[in-house]
């Protein structure tokens, strides 16, 4: 009979990562409860709510029998995810911190101190998500260093772990995962994969869990919670007052605290204005946001983007890809948008040009394109450049037809 298998959860004090240690402790595994502490604050109303989920997943450990540990990441997370974010957001880009959490936070330290400090043979997490490989596959592999060039021989033994969107495609959480090591993936287990939320929760209530059931969901920044936003971040940023504009007239629309406060798509609150606008793009020289009277305005609507290097979860682009340099597959740069498909051209150094079937409203440099194909999540990459947006083609087209018409005006800028 085979040794039992030790397995570390990430305990985050809510029902999925409640669920998934009940599930693994009742296959036989010896299962440890880890909780990671990544944020050092009060809430708004005072409270140290990472105290209060520590609280809830240790009574979740005790009640499982099963050993419960803390690990502080609060020096990384400031470090590597909250000051990155912060440099982005001063670049006028809006960023993802979720999905550089799971990359460098719980796929990369936790994911070391599981299987290196606490000697664990795979890690488990509460993701709605599911890999190529069967739980005890998991556990039977030859651990190889990945390669360390940007494509692998494909003649290589190594077999990719593949991401696979979970059974629940309203909550499947790929789209967080997209960014993570093949090394973590293959060590480990999604034990929610297959499974809905409902029957999470229905498992969750027959094994007594209500303290866990009762919580809303987390909603807000990976690990700091809802927060009011601008409030929030002028606490790390010097304000820098500027105008809203409107993008179709170039009139002074109101003043604003930081362009960093806002995304593009926000409704933009302006003072002594009854109708609703919406911002449409920025300029971080000036100072100036730009702004259209609707939510749906041509200027936010744009259908091409160009990503950094992407991150191929498989540790290569697809074949196709690399033969041809183009394939079409799905996209999104939203959690729970719709896929939508799209054209990807690859470029020499590994950046993706990437083509929208349709344009889309309110693509964001700093956040991220996960391309799907079938129900495999392929990986993602930062969007660093847009393509022209709807609004700047119509003026373009509307220029060159004038042009056309007399050809003796020269052309607007």
């Amino acid at each position: 009979m085979s040794a039992v298998r030790h397995v570390v959860c990430a305990m985050s004090g809510g029902v999925d990562s409640s669920v998934a240690a009940l599930l693994l402790k009742r296959r036989g595994y010896q299962v440890t409860g880890v909780f990671m502490k990544n944020w050092d604050s009060l809430d708004e109303k005072g409270v140290c709510t990472s105290e209060k989920d520590c609280d809830d997943a240790y009574k979740v450990c005790r009640a499982l029998d099963i050993p419960f540990h803390q690990v502080s990441y609060v020096k990384e997370y400031w470090h590597e995810v909250f000051s990155n974010l912060l440099r982005e957001y001063q670049r006028g880009r809006t960023p993802n911190p979720d999905i550089i959490c799971n990359k460098l936070i719980k796929f990369k330290h936790f994911h070391q101190y599981a299987v290196s400090n606490l000697g664990a043979d795979a890690m488990a997490t509460g993701h709605y998500a599911r890999t190529s490989l069967e739980d005890d596959e998991v556990f039977m592999q030859t651990q190889t260093p990945a390669p360390r060039t940007l494509f692998r021989d494909r003649l290589e033994i190594r077999n990719p772990v593949r991401l696979y969107q979970g059974a629940d495609l309203l909550k499947d959480q790929t789209f967080f995962l997209s960014q993570i090591s093949q090394d973590a993936l293959r060590q480990t287990i999604f034990p929610l994969a297959g499974l809905t939320k409902d029957f999470v929760k229905k498992i969750a209530a027959e094994a007594g869990f209500h303290h866990v059931l009762k919580k809303k969901e987390s909603m807000g920044i990976c690990f700091i919670g809802e927060r009011n936003f601008e409030d929030f971040i002028l606490e790390y940023l010097e304000p820098k007052p500027g105008h809203f504009v409107s993008i179709e007239d170039g009139k002074i629309m109101g003043t604003h605290k930081g362009w960093f406060t806002f995304t593009l798509g926000q409704r933009a609150r302006i003072g002594g204005q009854k109708d609703p606008w919406f911002v449409v793009d920025k300029d971080i020289t000036t100072g100036e946001i730009f702004v259209g009277p609707t939510t749906n305005h041509p200027a936010l609507l744009r259908d091409t983007l160009q990503t950094d290097r992407f991150h191929w979860i498989a540790e290569e682009p697809p074949a196709q890809l690399v033969q041809t340099q183009m394939m079409d597959c799905h996209f999104r740069f939203l959690h729970q948008m719709p896929l939508t498909p799209c054209t990807v051209t690859l470029n020499l150094d590994g950046t993706l040009w990437i083509t929208i079937k349709m344009p889309l409203r309110a693509i964001t440099t700093g956040q991220f394109a996960v391309l799907y194909k079938g129900d495999e999540c392929l990986g993602s990459g930062k969007i660093i450049r847009l393509g022209p947006s709807e609004y700047t083609l119509q003026k373009r087209n509307l220029q060159l037809s004038r042009t056309s018409k007399d050809p003796e005006q020269p052309p607007q800028t």
